[in-house]
Formats: structure tokens, sequence, C-alpha cells
């Protein structure tokens, strides 16, 4: 019998019959008094604590996710089985000629139409696919540029890096991210607008590898470097570059505790937002005023001021410009949220912002080590919603 559609209560009831339980020996075990083990099972009463539900499973022998129900196979993490064909991709440094000779080279707009598909991958947060598609992506990109397919190939040839790097981040992978970036900062050499897009996730691996200062210097360095070819009359894609470059820059100054180095940088950002009113956005960057407050909130989380970034958190979801930013976006800034509420002891609200980001893009959430420590710690901190139950049990974190 396929039971995943039944209410909870109706599962308690199937697995303790499965289990040849009779209602009075399941609250014996549980403490409860047989009243309560009815209402349960009628749905009268609600299961809305993850301990109790925690205890139930325990009793009826069954993992939570069991009760809890659910799409996803407990414990496992659909993006990271391929984290080593990326691996594999990135570790091919030469394209030997006969690869190239016996593999069709793909043409500039097919390619480049390839690229884009990536990006909206990543930015809807559809992460088991986009690693499942960027191995042959690089394939293809990198034949394309041993073929001699010139400056236009060789752009491409980096945002795919780009976007391995970025994919790379979220999956908890720093070490292969870090790898990924630095292949697009050596393709991209020459042209610093292509090494400051480079410069992005090469910040980003740095930090998820614990190098702040790193980070720091990086993205510091090629925000220097592109600044003085952002003039006033320069392109929205050059200058959201430049501007998430700075935000790079203070979220790995608040990786590093460094609360002045926050204030200037994410100060620098806010002046170069006040400059973009939405145009070209290749590099995928979301930059406006609305990305520079939710950055302040992350930088706040990191700092341990859950008070400052609870108050700028919900001041950025009022925002105007809330709705426009991607769906990773949104969801990442919704776990920064969780942990922000986390700090100040609101563990509802905490819940309500990890059920969000889970509604807006399940893979942020469920394959993000960094949302599965979020989840745990306020599955574990006090009675947790339904919500944060089924969550835990997707994911894995059922004892």
């Amino acid at each position: 019998m396929d039971n995943s559609e039944l209410p909870i209560g109706r599962r308690v009831a199937w697995w303790r019959a499965r289990r040849r339980m009779t209602q009075q020996m399941l609250a014996d075990r549980l403490g409860k008094s047989k009243s309560w083990v009815d209402k349960v099972e009628r749905g009268v009463r609600a299961l809305d604590k993850f301990s109790v539900i925690q205890d139930i499973a325990e009793v009826l022998r069954v993992e939570t996710a069991a009760l809890v129900g659910g799409d996803a196979r407990p414990g496992t993490m659909a993006g990271g089985e391929g984290v080593d064909e990326v691996r594999t991709a990135l570790a091919c440094y030469d394209i030997p000629a006969a690869m190239v000779g016996g593999r069709p080279v793909m043409s500039v707009g097919e390619l480049g139409r390839r690229v884009e598909h990536a990006w909206l991958t990543y930015q809807h947060a559809h992460y088991p696919q986009l690693v499942r598609l960027v191995p042959d992506l690089l394939g293809d990109a990198r034949c394309a540029h041993a073929a001699g397919g010139g400056g236009d190939v060789a752009g491409l040839l980096v945002r795919v890096y780009q976007v391995m790097a970025a994919v790379l981040v979220k999956l908890g992978e720093a070490d292969v991210a870090w790898l990924a970036a630095d292949r697009a900062m050596t393709v991209a050499a020459g042209d610093p607008v292509w090494a400051a897009g480079a410069a992005v996730p090469l910040g980003q691996a740095l930090r998820g590898a614990g190098q702040g200062r790193l980070a720091m210097a990086v993205t510091i360095a090629a925000a220097h470097r592109l600044a003085p070819m952002v003039p006033r009359d320069a392109s929205p894609a050059e200058v959201a570059l430049c501007g998430t470059l700075w935000v790079e820059a203070a979220l790995a100054a608040a990786t590093c505790g460094d609360e002045r180095g926050v204030v200037e940088l994410i100060g620098q950002a806010a002046e170069v937002a006040e400059r973009v009113n939405g145009g070209q956005d290749p590099d995928r960057t979301g930059f406006g005023p609305v990305s520079v407050g939710v950055a302040r909130v992350a930088a706040a989380v990191e700092l341990g001021d859950g008070g400052e970034a609870v108050a700028r958190h919900e001041e950025a979801v009022r925002a105007h410009g809330w709705a426009r930013l991607p769906v990773e976006h949104r969801a990442a800034h919704l776990i920064d949220a969780a942990r922000a509420y986390l700090q100040i002891g609101d563990l509802l609200r905490a819940g309500r912002a990890l059920a969000e980001a889970d509604r807006l893009a399940p893979a942020e959430v469920r394959m993000r080590p960094a949302a599965r420590t979020v989840i745990a710690e306020v599955a574990r901190s006090g009675p947790a919603a339904a919500g944060v139950a089924r969550l835990a049990a997707l994911v894995g974190l059922t004892r």
C-alpha cells in the first residue's frame, strides 16, 4: 500500500497497525493517553511538533519521513551524485587534436544559447539538472575554443566555468568550485571585464573554503581594476558587475568579523546600486538596490547581529524590486533570514522563512549543506512546526 498521500494521522494509524500495536500500546510507549493517540489518528489533534513526530517514528520503528511524507528520499542530495562527473570534466587540462577533429564543433550561436540555458537553470535553482548538463557543456565549449572559435567563444568558456563554480559553491564543494573559478580567471586573462566576472565565483569559492581574507583581496582588486572602466556612461552590465564585486568583498569581510570593512564595502556597493535601473545583466548578478539590502542581511547574520539582520530582512522583502530577484537569490536570502530569526530566538519565523524558501526553490533548501544546518538548528532548538519537521525528514535530519 502506498500511504504517501494520507494525512499524517492516518499514516501513524497505518504504521501502528503494521506493527501490531493497539492505540493503548502506542500511547503507553509515548507516555500519552489513548485518547490523545485516537485524536491524532483521526486528525482531530495536529502533530505540529518535530520532537513528537520523532518520538512516534522511533516507537513505530520507521523513518520520520514515513510519517511526514514527501517525494524526496531522506538523506540524499541528488545534485551531489553528479559532482564526480563535474570534477572529472575539470580534470581534463588539454583538448587533444583528435578529440576536436572527432567531435562536431558547436557554432557560437548554439553554444551561447546553451550557456544562457545553464545560467537560467542556475537562477531557478534547478541544481541537479545543472550538474548533469555542465560536463558536456564544458566539453563543447573547450572544443570550440581549441578549434579557434575566437574571442566570443573564449567569453562563453569563461561563463561556463563561472556557472560551474557557482553551483559547486551551492553544493558545498568549495575546493572544486575554486578550481573552476581559477580556470575562468585563466581563460579571461587579458580581458578585465571577463576577469572581473570570474572573480565573483572565485570570491564565493574562497569564502566557502574559509579563506575570507583571500576572498576580500581577490574581489577588491577586481573591483578596483574594473572601477575606472565604468564611468557614468558605462553599460548596465559593467556597473552591475562592479557593484557585485563590492558586495562579495563585503560578505568576505563579514566572514572575517571585520565590521568596519563591511560598512565601508557595502557602502561602495550601495553607491554603485544607485546607478542601476535595470538593463542587460549577462553575468547574472541580479545586482541592484534590493540585492545590496539582501547582502546587508547576510553580513549582519555573519557578524552575529540578529536584530539588525531581521530588521534589514523585513525591509528588503517589502522593497519594490524583491520579486525581480532570481528565485535562487530570494531562496538563499530566506535561509539567511531563518538564521537571523534563530539568533534572536524566534523559531516560528525561522521555520516560516525556511518553508517559504523551500516553496520557492526546493533544491536551494534541500541540497545546500548550509541550509541543512539551519534546518537542523531550528528543529533541535525547540518545538518545531510541522513544515520544518517535513523539511528535516526530507533532508535526512530525523535523529
